[in-house]
């Protein structure tokens, strides 16, 4: 299968003061893949023919795919600011919209980067608060395995393995995923905050960056989008900025504005 080049839709005359979009993908996906093409010529087109184009972290259609799950978020958000950067089109600022941990790469880049800056940031079902618990083991009361959790269940020994594998340089540098996995037991909070890349970003690790909490300052507008019916991300509140409560982790989600 060859896949086409991931889509960049120029503007025409009617566009000239719009500010183009920038989308990325989510896991498992590909700006090569033709689902990304299709939303980037659509957004294009909604918008009278302004310049929209989808970054990729790959070279290719199996590149950016691979490196969706194994180039981590920080090495992610590097490619994608070099590739910002590059395009002559976006050098006065641009419009961003991220689908699941596409999402991730976009405010990884708010926070580290933003320059060119991202006017608005679209966020639609992003992993922004992390991923909770393990498939199979998300907290709900028709969720039998997830009765036990914190009194030795299957769910614990899982979400412990987890965490043990996540928690440390090596895998850090290599899993995306590993990146955003925010576990809420509070056994776990020293490794997180000590070793997880979101920790960072979201200045909870045992150093606070001043530059990522002003960069964030330089983008006008933020829209967060959750989905009722997630199925992937745990708690679905985080993607509003949710956390679980640290007293209560597996009963009690807090909205953002009663989180720390």
């Amino acid at each position: 299968v060859v896949a086409a080049a991931p889509s960049k839709i120029r503007a025409g005359s009617s566009s000239e003061q719009q500010l183009p979009v920038v989308f990325a993908h989510g896991m498992g996906d590909s700006c090569f893949n033709s689902g990304m093409q299709q939303i980037t010529q659509h957004a294009s087109d909604l918008l009278g023919g302004v310049y929209s184009t989808c970054v990729p972290t790959g070279k290719n259609q199996q590149e950016d795919t691979t490196n969706g799950y194994f180039l981590n978020m920080d090495a992610s958000v590097d490619v994608f600011a070099a590739k910002v950067r590059d395009d002559p089109n976006l050098q006065a600022g641009f419009h961003a919209i991220g689908f699941s941990q596409g999402c991730n790469v976009i405010r990884g880049y708010i926070a580290r980067y933003n320059d060119p800056p991202v006017h608005t940031f679209l966020s639609v079902n992003g992993v922004n608060a992390g991923e909770g618990a393990l498939p199979n083991c998300f907290p709900n009361a028709s969720n039998k395995k997830h009765e036990n959790l914190g009194a030795g269940g299957v769910c614990d020994l899982l979400m412990e393995q987890a965490s043990r594998r996540a928690y440390n340089d090596w895998t850090q540098q290599h899993s995306f995923q590993a990146n955003y996995w925010r576990d809420p037991r509070p056994v776990e909070r020293e490794a997180y905050k000590k070793y997880s890349q979101l920790a960072q970003w979201n200045n909870e690790g045992n150093t606070f960056n001043q530059t990522l909490k002003d960069n964030w300052s330089k983008t006008s507008k933020f829209v967060w989008v959750l989905a009722e019916q997630d199925a992937m991300v745990w708690p679905k509140q985080g993607e509003h900025w949710g956390a679980p409560d640290p007293d209560d982790p597996f009963k009690t989600t807090l909205p953002m504005e009663q989180t720390e």
